[in-house]
């Protein structure tokens, strides 16, 4: 027998129905460790209620006021719910026990367990530990150091997709006033890709469908995207569409629960059955190989219509709304269906069975998530999706569209709201005007390029509004060695997490409200807005006392900030717009279109919804029109041992944050450094289940490692093998991004693996 380092691995199989009593329960045990049962119970009443609050989770949209049940979260959101309301502190006395380095060597799930921030915090330069700061002195040390940089570019604006509109509008504006774009955002890293593929195409960054079309459609596609985890509040709308007949189709490397059988647990009944069946169709495709499937749907397609020409696209369509069809057309009647089943995993016969699905369909919609938009070839992935949506005319009519699904409340909105590295000259322009200053016009960092200038040195001050940059992005080493050449680092943060361990010379932490919190200010008791997935607005109130009453808001946060920076430089008046949320608001109006009327519409039942030029058949292209798009299909060649692996959430974290260790959906119990592998694979490698692994990533000529993965089984393509972040993202290179979005390729990581040799420890 081989030498082998082994640990006791705990799977056991998933064959229950997603939601169900497994939910119920979880969300009982959060709620009782946190906020204890009563606190946590009034929490969740008003989560997502239209005189609530908006979930910190995802950005699934809210049902239409009258269709909301009582408890209108899912299990993650009450995780992050309860996560916001626990009663444990981490006040000055923890930060005086412990140094950086012993906090360091904490688990993440520790880290989060210990309760939220109350106090602001800074470490001096060469200090051990961080001792507590005035919010006045904090605010002077931060315009000490961005007023002694020698460019304003030397400094990065950080968001996290929590941040409020009125929040990212004021950071935003700071930003420019100070003389910057630097304005990196956590959508850099998931769907900027969805918003390069669909800018260019449809004219706009966003999805183009309504809560209501899913209840018109007949055919519904699921790619690379795991709601069960996720967006768990989207089984609610794939259910009852399975309900009424639609067919549902899975495009997904990995079997997830949630596309499977989802039992919704407000429903008594279900939870004493199998659920309801998801996915009619299940098409488990290769990593990165969605373009290679949807060139043979599409060649499916346009092979039907050769046979009967003018009968089965949508020539109307095509004619007045498009263009670019026969450039698109060519290469894909070209392509060879042998490299198609290679690159995608998937059988002809599989492929030409759906594309019927899809001609058969009147209205369809394809959804998405990061399994389409973290590859290299990302932005061509979101192209083709477009490609195979207007063949059939399947973008601005009823039960029709795209449907990029963020995963983080807010993470819209913010964009929407300016958080943008690259903004039009037209924002600029109406920004300008109506706050008399001039602002910068050339673009500035993304999330990727700042961690490079930070590298480098061109960047000295970090300030993040909210996330956890260090384990969020990628190349984890480089990234912490990045932050440790900052001048300063400033968190704006409600629990503890590992950005804050991994610091500049100098660093700050500055505690602010949550979601579920009055935010009381000199003008009165205020609230925020926030956009969902499919572009609505609506307005979220706290309601719990604060967790200390020396928290502030992010609004006022960056509006202290910005008066001790600017001074007599600026001429907006901060201290006004950080009392009363409703002047925020209304230069909003003034500067972003379809905002009108904004104060008195996002208090109405639902809010509003924005503009969506696709929606109305208003294509916002250079040529005025949908645009058809040659894709090649990319080719994946791997040298013999190596894999292509991809980064994921367990079902217990929320982003960074580690909830738990267990992985109810896909057995994996106690366990979060795992690399999950087709059994084949294990046997051919001559691993077997519960070795420890050694991760190395290969890029460029460069050799990432990561020691000590479990090897676990789970039902992946051969070749394919996945882990879960933030663990694997050590082996992601910072180099390795998608072309024109630059997000990092997370889910395109060649990687070898050798046995681990190193004592158990």
């Amino acid at each position: 027998m081989p030498d082998r380092r082994l640990v006791p691995i705990a799977t056991r199989p998933h064959d229950a129905p997603a939601g169900g009593l497994g939910a119920l329960w979880s969300t009982f045990k959060e709620a009782a460790a946190h906020p204890g049962v009563l606190r946590g119970t009034r929490a969740l009443l008003r989560t997502n209620q239209v005189a609530g609050f908006d979930c910190p989770g995802c950005a699934w949209p809210d049902p239409a006021p009258g269709h909301r049940t009582a408890f209108e979260f899912c299990e993650n959101g009450a995780k992050a719910v309860a996560a916001e309301t626990t009663r444990r502190r981490v006040t000055p006395d923890l930060f005086a026990q412990w140094t950086l380095a012993e906090l360091a060597g904490q688990s993440d799930h520790w880290l989060e367990a210990q309760g939220r921030l109350t106090t602001p915090m800074y470490r001096a330069e060469g200090a051990a530990r961080y001792t507590p700061i005035a919010w006045d002195d904090a605010f002077a040390l931060v315009a000490r150091h961005l007023n002694d940089l020698a460019s304003p570019d030397e400094a990065v604006f950080y968001t996290s997709g929590r941040t409020s509109n009125e929040a990212a509008f004021l950071y935003q504006l700071f930003a420019r006033q100070l003389g910057t774009n630097n304005l990196p955002d956590c959508s850099n890293m998931c769907h900027e890709s969805s918003g390069r593929g669909l800018g260019t195409t449809i004219g706009i960054g966003k999805g183009t469908v309504t809560l209501d079309d899913f209840a018109a459609a007949d055919l519904i596609l699921v790619i690379g995207q795991n709601p069960g985890t996720n967006h768990p509040r989207m089984l609610v709308t794939l259910e009852a569409a399975a309900k009424r007949g639609a067919r549902i189709v899975a495009i997904n490397p990995l079997r997830e629960a949630g596309l499977l059988r989802f039992a919704w647990p407000q429903r008594p009944l279900a939870l004493l059955g199998r659920g309801t069946a998801i996915a009619t169709d299940y098409l488990q495709v290769r990593l990165n190989g969605d373009v290679a499937l949807l060139t043979g749907l599409c060649k499916a397609i346009l092979a039907r219509e050769d046979a009967a020409p003018g009968t089965v696209l949508d020539h109307a369509f095509i004619a007045e709304h498009t263009d670019g069809f026969d450039a698109f057309a060519a290469p894909v009647r070209a392509a060879d269906w042998a490299t198609l089943e290679r690159e995608s995993g998937i059988p002809r016969a599989e492929m030409e069975r759906v594309a019927e699905l899809y001609l058969a369909s009147r209205a369809t919609i394809a959804c998405w998530a990061m399994g389409l938009t973290q590859h290299h070839n990302a932005v061509d992935n979101i192209r083709m999706v477009v490609n195979l949506l207007m063949l059939k005319g399947n973008l601005g009519r009823p039960g029709a569209g795209a449907c990029p699904v963020r995963g983080h409340s807010n993470v819209q909105g913010d964009r929407t709201m300016g958080i943008v590295e690259r903004p039009t000259a037209a924002f600029l322009d109406r920004l300008g005007a109506h706050f008399a200053f001039t602002p910068p016009r050339h673009h500035g960092h993304d999330t990727v390029d700042a961690i490079h200038a930070l590298h480098r040195g061109e960047a000295r001050v970090f300030f993040a509004l909210g996330g956890n940059f260090h384990s969020a992005t990628p190349d984890t080493a480089y990234t912490a060695e990045a932050l440790q050449r900052a001048d300063l680092t400033v968190q704006v943060s409600t629990k503890l997490n590992r950005s804050h361990l991994v610091t500049g010379r100098e660093a700050l932490i500055l505690p602010c409200l949550g979601r579920t919190e009055r935010d009381v200010q000199a003008g009165g008791e205020q609230w925020i807005t926030v956009e969902d997935s499919m572009g609505e607005v609506h307005a979220s109130r706290g309601h719990l006392a604060p967790a200390s009453p020396d928290l502030r808001s992010e609004v006022a946060i960056v509006a202290g900030v910005a008066r001790a920076t600017l001074g007599d430089r600026s001429g907006v008046d901060w201290a006004g717009l950080a009392a009363d949320y409703h002047r925020i608001r209304a230069a909003i109006e003034a500067v972003i279109p379809g905002f009108d009327d904004y104060n008195r519409r996002a208090l109405e039942p639902g809010g509003f919804r924005l503009p969506n030029g696709a929606r109305d058949r208003v294509w916002h292209t250079e040529t005025a029109r949908a645009r058809f798009t040659a894709i090649e299909v990319p080719e994946m060649k791997l040298e013999s041992g190596q894999y292509l692996m991809m980064t994921v959430r367990s079902h217990d974290q929320y982003n960074t944050t580690i909830y738990g260790l267990d992985d109810r959906y896909r057995g994996i119990i106690g366990q979060r450094r795992v690399v999950m592998m087709h059994p084949d694979d294990i046997a051919a490698a001559g691993f077997v289940e519960g070795q420890l692994v050694d991760l190395h990533s290969h890029f460029d000529g460069e050799v990432r490692s990561a020691p000590a993965f479990a090897v676990v089984q789970q039902a992946l393509p051969r070749g394919c093998v996945c882990t879960y972040f933030p663990e694997a993202n050590p082996l992601v290179p910072a180099r390795s991004v998608a072309r024109e979005s630059n997000t990092p390729a997370s889910k395109s990581v060649v990687v070898t693996m050798t046995a681990s040799v190193s004592p158990a420890g």
